[in-house]
């Protein structure tokens, strides 16, 4: 599979001569996959985690794929001989000896066991070959794509044909008249919208589940490594890695995005919102399908005109299926792969998921993977595969995330309107089963809002709510409160994902806001739009009583256009949610000013209910991070509580390439006046303490070249400190020696601060002067406390001002350690809801002072401010690279001189070097 290029002295393909923790790591690695473990690695960054990753799993992979095949020629070698002998026998037997078995006792049963045998054995044999031939014809396939040059530009000339054929069409169509009434064309418009017949609430398959076409792409998965990660950006630099490696020339790998970062189609890519890219991606190949169908139809009525959907032009399954090739034969990345769609006029989203079964590789986001649903729909099969999950020390806050939902008031108003309209535009043509469950939905919807002090067909923003507060209930307090606890969701459940009803909603509504918003602007230009769609939605309900009155929601509609384009689709899931198992999840009602501003969440609070389906299919599953302490969490919250045995679970924690004397971390018990660093919640807004702090960071100041990086625990509090500095007089005492910059609480504005403070240091340091680098004050969980480095000069010093735990006095979280005090035991005394609060600091520490060391070369000190980081219980969760040269300092004086040496020490190694 790889080329034999790279580093061969190690059993591992490598670029260069490998670290001995990489060699560690690959080797414990390897052996996970090999025996079919579950695996929590922590490597630090800047020891070649992901080059480690990749080199360690492909060799396994590569290993795996020779011994199958040695395994499936030797099976064929030693039962091909076998049938031909034991035809031979059985051609030339006697029949008084089978005569003679048949008489003895057991023969009769012994004859039939040796015939289901050789059964076995033959199906055996003809499975292997199968699996040979389709392994050889893959293979031929990919070596011809990567060969036939001239196929590819013949392929070019055909699209080319076919864009001009296309357009030559579309002016036919245009000069065409249009022969059908318009009630004939709105009823025609109108059949999208129509809900199927539903008359029956078992599974059966649904009938648009799947697509025809599609069978064609589907082929058996081989044995594949499923990789993921948080963010595109990280997928990125991990697929380049790939390409730098000894396996990058003949790995099949295939991206996985999601629409937004996919679609091709200009016309979809610029709605405002990933729900309004996705509904309109599954319309517009639900036209396509319609036209297909229908063309029969049209051409048995010649005298109409059918009129045409809007379909996807890059939705084409011989173009996608040219696309889905060239990924296996090519390592791309997302951008290379949209780039390549545009080029073939193919649609990259699904093209890509075709090619998952003959992929090697698979990478895609968290939420791909961790999500059932988009799992399935994604093509994804973990059945015997690996699965490799990176940057995983937010794991359970990721699945927690994932399946926890959120509706507002406003939401709940709008569905119900929208609904109340669809209802009685479509009654008539709605059979018995579509018009229950509908309005069995509006029951709940009513519900809802009455729960959360509101009335259906008011406006929300409207409807002031005069007790406000925060409540938490168990699902089935909520369902017996909210009145509908003796409806079956699960019924309602399938009727939603079989009917389509929030994707059918949702382009009824936007046909309308479109139609209504054009033919209103000609009339009052200063209309807005949503008061259009009310408007002409309500007109199409006069023959009723008209209880709702969209119109009356005109501001809440325009104040959360994005996120009401299909609010249906936000409740679908809160009610999926509320299937779970009672002890699993809890609803939290918060009512706040309006009936707008309040919401109902479902919050997860078991997150292994998700994950325990991944665990159970897979082969192996590795979890990997560079800072994974404390693993605590990990395996009680997530692996055991999924069915994990103790010794099917793996521990692997490296140290960092750099030399031990290249970083000093140290534990900050006072400052320089004496007076105890402790930042607890009550003492920590105390001036002597915020003037304390403000002198350890002059001091440091003094002594630390180029960038400090300063965290605080909140926005607040930095913000708080930042004042009293400002006040007392010590912010220019820092700013005589260092430039302050600030974390922007706005994402937009952290590219540009960052630039700003690195060129500052950088300047700095080309310009001797009083000046000598720059200080960042950041935010533990900001912008800047995951995902950025602060290699060399930037962050030769990290200072973690405090303790970060997390607000105890949050609803969701005491119901979290409230759920873990009752269902797990305690550790050394402590309570499993404390040992929460503290695992989520000291993760949170963990991430932000890892910052700073980025590679080999790099150095820099640590500072904690505060004594609790003294206690063994605190100390043990910090990483083992960083506790291993941790120093605790009682008193000011003997801290700054060994950080001042330290940096006197390093500064005369570069100069020597």
């Amino acid at each position: 599979m790889a080329e034999e290029t790279g580093h061969t002295s190690s059993r591992f393909l490598f670029p260069f001569k490998p670290y001995s923790i990489q060699e560690e790591f690959m080797t414990a690695l390897y052996n996970v996959l090999e025996e079919g473990k579950i695996g929590i690695f922590e490597s630090p960054t800047g020891t070649g985690k992901s080059l480690s990753l990749i080199c360690g799993a492909l060799t396994w992979l590569k290993d795996f794929e020779e011994k199958k095949k040695l395994e499936a020629a030797q099976l064929l070698e030693d039962r091909l001989p076998q049938q031909w002998q034991s035809q031979d026998l059985q051609n030339s037997s006697d029949f008084s000896t089978k005569e003679s078995e048949a008489k003895a006792p057991g023969g009769e049963l012994d004859w039939i066991t040796e015939f289901v045998q050789k059964k076995a054995e033959r199906d055996l044999v003809d499975k292997l070959k199968d699996e040979e031939l389709r392994r050889k014809k893959r293979e031929e396939r990919l070596e011809q794509m990567r060969n036939n040059v001239q196929l590819k530009y013949a392929l070019k000339r055909k699209r080319d044909a076919d864009d001009t054929e296309r357009l030559i069409q579309m002016s036919k169509e245009v000069v065409t008249p249009e022969q059908v009434s318009n009630a004939d064309a709105l009823d025609k418009e109108d059949e999208g919208f129509i809900l199927a017949d539903y008359d029956s609430d078992d599974e059966k398959k649904s009938k648009d589940s799947g697509l025809s076409d599609e069978d064609d792409l589907e082929e058996e998965h081989v044995t594949k490594i499923y990789y993921c990660s948080r963010t595109h950006s990280q997928l990125t630099q991990f697929i380049h890695e790939v390409k730098k490696s000894p396996f990058g020339k003949e790995i099949r790998l295939v991206s996985l995005g999601s629409r937004q970062n996919l679609c091709v189609n200009e016309e979809v890519r610029c709605l405002r919102s990933v729900q309004l890219i996705n509904d309109r991606c599954l319309e517009m190949q639900k036209n396509k399908r319609a036209d297909r169908k229908g063309g029969e139809d049209a051409e048995e009525t010649p005298k109409r005109k059918r009129k045409s959907r809007v379909t996807c032009p890059f939705y084409s399954h011989e173009q996608m299926q040219f696309l889905r090739d060239e990924l296996l034969v090519e390592v791309k990345d997302i951008e290379q792969l949209v780039s390549l769609g545009k080029e073939m006029k193919a649609c990259p989203y699904y093209a890509s998921r075709y090619a998952i079964p003959p992929a090697q590789l698979v990478v895609m986001p968290y939420q791909t993977l961790l999500h059932s649903s988009t799992r399935r729909a994604s093509g994804i099969k973990l059945k015997g595969q690996v699965l490799v999950i990176d940057e995983a020390h937010n794991l359970i806050d990721t699945i927690t995330a994932i399946h926890s939902y959120k509706v507002t008031g406003s939401q709940l108003c709008c569905a119900h309107s929208q609904l109340s309209q669809y209802l009685e535009r479509y009654r008539s043509r709605l059979k018995a089963k579509n018009l229950m469950y509908i309005k069995q939905i509006l029951y709940i919807l009513v519900n809802l809002l009455q729960v959360l002090g509101g009335k259906a067909g008011q406006n929300p923003n409207m409807q002031k709510i005069f007790q406000g507060g925060t409540e938490l209930q168990s699902i089935n307090d909520f369902l017996f409160r909210a009145q509908f606890d003796n409806i079956n969701l699960f019924k309602v459940q399938r009727y939603y994902t079989k009917s389509m009803l929030s994707q059918k909603l949702f382009g009824f509504v936007e046909k309308y806001q479109d139609s209504a918003s054009k033919l209103f602007s000609a009339q009052n230009q200063k209309e807005s739009k949503t008061a259009a769609l009310g408007n002409f939605l309500q007109s199409l309900n006069e023959k009723s009583s008209g209880q709702v009155k969209l119109h009356e929601q005109e501001e809440s509609l325009e104040k959360e256009q994005p996120v009401m384009a299909s609010p249906m689709m936000h409740i679908e899931g809160f009610l999926f949610a509320l299937t779970s198992t009672n002890k699993d999840g809890r609803v939290v009602i918060q009512r706040q000013g309006t009936v707008s501003q309040s919401s109902l969440k479902f919050l997860l609070l078991n997150p292994a209910v998700h994950f325990a389906e991944v665990v159970k299919e897979c082969r192996a599953v590795v979890i990997a991070g560079g800072t994974m302490q404390p693993v605590a969490d990990f395996k009680d919250q997530l692996l055991f509580t999924s069915g994990v045995s103790a010794d099917r679970l793996v521990e692997f924690s490296c140290g960092h390439v750099i030399p031990p004397e290249n970083i000093l971390p140290i534990i900050l018990c006072s400052g320089p006046s004496g007076q105890q660093l402790e930042f607890t919640f009550q003492k920590r807004d105390k001036p002597q303490l915020l003037d304390e702090c403000g002198r350890v960071l002059v001091n440091l100041c003094k002594v630390v070249p180029g960038g400090i990086v300063c965290f605080f625990p909140s926005y607040e509090y930095e913000n708080l400190v930042y004042k009293h500095w400002e006040k007392t007089g010590l912010l220019v005492q820092l700013e005589a020696k260092k430039k302050i910059f600030q974390e922007p609480k706005k994402a937009s504005l952290v590219e540009q601060v960052l630039s700003e403070y690195s060129r500052c240091i950088q300047h700095s340091r080309q310009t001797p002067g009083p000046i000598t680098g720059a200080l960042l004050f950041s935010v533990v969980g900001g912008k800047m406390s995951e995902g950025i480095n602060f290699s060399d000069d930037l962050g030769r010093c990290v200072v973690m001002v405090g303790m970060p735990f997390p607000n105890v006095n949050s609803p969701e979280l005491q119901e979290r350690m409230a759920y873990l005090d009752k269902t797990m035991t305690k550790t050394d005394g402590k309570s499993p809801g404390k040992v929460l609060l503290e695992n989520l600091c000291m993760k949170a520490v963990n991430q932000s002072i890892g910052r700073a060391i980025r590679h080999r070369e790099d150095y820099a000190n640590i500072v904690l401010l505060d004594h609790r980081y003294t206690q063994p219980r605190i100390l043990s969760k910090l990483p083992v690279w960083i506790r291993g040269r941790t120093q605790t300092e009682v008193s000011f004086g003997p801290a700054l001189g060994a950080i001042g040496k330290f940096f006197k020490d390093r500064k005369s190694l570069g100069n020597a070097t």
